[in-house]
């Protein structure tokens, strides 16, 4: 496709997906490449730079005295036939127009806008560079034609792959995804960037790689087949797909025939856009596809301009009218007359060129998603932008030697490089264009997500952006070193001067809170310095709390046994004239299950925030509940070890000694000696909160110090005196002849109390903050429940279930 012009761009498209390359050796015939399989999208995207070319030549403010001509070629995704077509470009124009009368011959070509791929640009830029004449593109993305030495007259309107996995990279970590498949195609664009994700994530603290597969060019099903197998057999879920359509299609269609659902596709901006993967059998294994896609422009006045391409009116060459008569038959499923046999004998129908383009559905007129078009369209202006800079230069300020300029006749083209290099303007749409030193666009991407609709259709969404302003207008940087961020120190370099520093991250607890620091400052005792080392911030405080799981699971068993001590106080009390009660010193046993309920509930004050007051009282409600109680229990004892002696002959006089005021006297005597105990602990060294950080830095273990371990050990032993004492009168008394004899039980019980007691000494030494406090109420809560079930269990169930044994010939041992 061709338009006259005072200048001319050249532009290489893909017009065609597929192509027949002819023998090009010199015993063969010369022939042309035949082209077929019609690309509307590429051919709207070549109508996209005719637009822009036209729409240029209406603004009289861009270049109002010149008139821009392009030259269009297909290169048909054939590398020699894109490398031709570039060449030809170069080489000058096949018809020749006169300028002025003085002046007979080709219009120089200015540039060229293309090529697509990477492959091709590479290839054509290795020629073109030599001559400095640049190419525009708008689609090849490979991070080495970043490479200004190589490449010095390249430039491009995608930004590089290097951003775009950066960008990936991003996404990986905004999920906390760190172990990753890659999928890369078999050429530049793919090995390139294969490259680039393996450079960024061998950095600490990047994403893992599980798996790199490159996907074979011919797409060799047998490779597919192994490639899916090595996804399927991974662990990792998530998959990113660097690669093309044409590489996509055959292995989803493995990954169906496979069946491999759940996994998270990333999909690189050559196929996040792609319609082709849009069918029903895929969208079970393509929905949720996350994917980087060029940014999308709006170009208005375009879809008008594609509703008047009509095969009637392209008159202007042989070869517009052919290719504009591909687009309608491809378009309206008919052909041109003379139509070729075969065709009309099949019943197909002739086009009349009149068929209207809006009562179709075409994607050709879809100019909602705009994006390599949007960078054809960024591309033009970039070029005619350049040109304008050029003309506009007045003599004596210019950039050349001597401050020249240059004019359109004498222009060379390492001097519209130059030009083009420093342009900078906005589109319509609000984006900025310029280039930077590698002739790289600025970073701008879109972020898009395939979402499944209700009505089986996917729907791909713009869900963010990525994007990075061109660093202009700042003044260059000349330091030796930078200046260390917050959460850093410096450390000057030995040998060299002051201003050569390292930065070196702040220790543990230390911090800088301004950059540049040369010292960091260690944080208050109770702060410490947070990740980045930038700030102090309080630590966190840890104890028993009642809101935790193991708080709320003690709190529940505290409470839960002072309700059954509650029941069967209740129970004894209902049943107080029965034989098993009265037999077995009723008083005492009331007296047993009050310390007992007094034990359960003074477990409660080892939970919670530590306070002088409860940690004062913790330990020795606790002494003297477990005191009261044991003592109880002692009493029990030796009054039915006294009973038994007194039923032998001349053994009634020991009854007079264990009398109730007796009884009261020594539960009471041995409860006074325990509180004495815990006056004199309290007053000499009392028990009083503490934070703790021996155990973590970080971290605040609020507890309570017991002041002195004698007194400790004193209060525990005192329980422990009176314990064994209790166990080995019991266990003296455990075969006496009574039916229901409670030294039994009473054994039993403080075997139960003795163990629960021994285990916990060790325990409750070797357990670092909040769970000696925890250890500590278990044994009480586990004692206690030893006790109330071992000593009122039976009684309980007899009373309650057996009430035929409830009788005094039952207790006795005569029923």
């Amino acid at each position: 496709m061709q338009k006259d012009g005072d200048v001319i761009l050249g532009g290489l498209f893909e017009i065609h997906f597929f192509s027949d390359f002819p023998d090009l050796t010199f015993t063969s015939q010369p022939q042309q490449p035949v082209c077929y399989g019609f690309d509307v999208l590429g051919f709207r995207q070549a109508l996209t730079m005719a637009f822009a070319v036209e729409e240029i030549n209406r603004n009289t403010d861009l270049l109002p005295n010149v008139t821009l001509g392009y030259s269009l070629y297909d290169n048909c995704v054939e590398l020699g036939i894109g490398f031709r077509a570039a060449l030809s470009l170069a080489a000058g124009q096949k018809k020749h127009f006169v300028l002025n009368d003085s002046c007979v011959g080709a219009p120089p070509i200015l540039g060229i806008v293309g090529d697509s791929s990477s492959t091709r640009s590479i290839a054509i830029s290795n020629v073109l560079g030599l001559y400095r004449v640049p190419l525009v593109s708008y689609f090849a993305t490979c991070s080495c034609l970043s490479n200004r030495k190589k490449y010095p007259a390249f430039f491009r309107t995608i930004p590089s792959d290097v951003f775009q996995v950066q960008a990936i990279i991003q996404i990986l970590k905004h999920f906390g995804w760190s172990w990753v498949g890659l999928l890369v195609s078999d050429d530049d664009y793919g090995l390139h960037a294969a490259q680039s994700f393996q450079s960024d994530l061998s950095l600490p603290g990047e994403p893992c790689l599980a798996y790199l597969e490159i996907l074979p060019w011919d797409n060799k099903q047998y490779e597919v087949e192994r490639i899916v197998h090595v996804i399927k057999k991974s662990t990792a879920r998530v998959v990113i797909a660097f690669a093309h359509e044409s590489n996509m299609i055959p292995l989803m269609e493995e990954v169906v025939r496979q069946n491999l659902t759940g996994l998270q596709w990333i999909a690189s901006e050559a196929w996040t856009t792609a319609t082709v993967l849009h069918t029903p059998h895929l969208i079970p294994y393509l929905r949720g596809t996350l994917g980087i896609a060029i940014r999308r422009g709006e170009i208005p006045g375009l879809r008008e301009f594609l509703l008047q391409i009509l095969p009637t009116q392209s008159n202007e060459s042989a070869d517009d009218d052919d290719i504009v008569h591909q687009f309608w038959e491809n378009t309206f499923k008919c052909r041109f007359a003379p139509a070729p046999a075969e065709w009309t004998e099949a019943g197909g129908a002739l086009c009349t060129g009149h068929e209207d383009l809006q009562n179709i559905d075409t994607e050709f007129l879809d100019v909602s998603n705009l994006r390599p078009e949007y960078n054809v369209y960024k591309a033009v202006y970039a070029l005619a932008h350049a040109l304008d800079d050029l003309l506009r230069c007045e003599p004596g300020r210019g950039p050349f030697p001597g401050n020249s300029c240059t004019t359109l006749h004498t222009l060379e083209p390492w001097q519209f490089v130059h030009y083009l290099q420093n342009v900078n303007f906005t589109t319509l749409f609000g984006d900025e264009v310029s280039f930077d030193e590698n002739g790289d666009a600025i970073h701008l991407y879109d972020v898009m997500n395939w979402l499944w609709l209700p009505s089986g259709h996917i729907q791909v969404k713009n869900v963010g952006v990525v994007k990075k302003s061109a660093q202009r207008g700042e003044p260059p940087m000349s330091v030796c070193s930078e200046k260390c961020p917050l959460g850093t120190r410096r450390a000057r370099r030995k040998g060299e001067p002051e201003c050569c520093f390292d930065c070196i991250t702040c220790s543990e607890g230390k911090i800088s809170n301004i950059t540049d620091s040369t010292e960091c400052i260690p944080c208050l005792e109770d702060f410490w310095s947070s990740p980045a080392h930038d700030q102090c911030v309080p630590k966190k405080i840890e104890f028993l709390s009642y809101h935790e799981p193991l708080g709320i699971c003690l709190t529940t068993t505290a409470v839960l046994g002072t309700f059954i001590c509650a029941i069967v106080f209740l129970v004894f009390v209902h049943n107080r004239n029965t034989a098993i009660v009265r037999a077995n010193n009723s008083e005492l046993s009331f007296q047993v299950l009050l310390s007992l309920k007094l034990c359960f509930l003074c477990s409660l004050l080892f939970i919670g925030r530590p306070r002088l007051w409860t940690c004062q009282l913790r330990h020795a409600a606790f002494g003297i509940s477990f005191v009261l109680c044991v003592s109880c229990i002692l009493v029990k004892t030796m009054v039915v070890l006294a009973v038994f002696k007194a039923s032998k002959p001349g053994g009634g006089a020991i009854l007079k000694w264990f009398g109730i005021l007796q009884q009261r006297g020594t539960v009471f005597t041995l409860t006074c000696i325990q509180a004495v105990i815990c006056i004199i602990w309290l007053v000499t060294a009392s028990p009083a909160p503490h934070k703790n950080t021996d155990y973590y830095n970080d971290k605040i273990i609020y507890e309570c110090v017991i002041g002195s371990s004698v007194g400790f050990a004193v209060l525990l032993g005192y329980i422990g005196l009176l314990a064994l004492l209790s166990f080995m009168l019991a266990f003296l008394a455990r075969n006496l002849p009574d039916n229901f004899n409670e030294a039994k039980f009473i054994t039993f019980s403080m075997l139960i109390f003795c163990a629960v007691w021994v285990a916990f000494v060790p325990a409750y030494v070797n357990s670092p903050g909040k769970y000696a406090d925890a250890v500590e109420v278990f044994a009480i809560l586990a004692s206690s429940f030893g006790l109330l079930v071992a000593l009122f269990g039976p009684k309980c169930y007899i009373i309650l279930f057996r009430p035929e044994r409830n009788t005094k010939k039952a207790v006795m041992g005569r029923g």
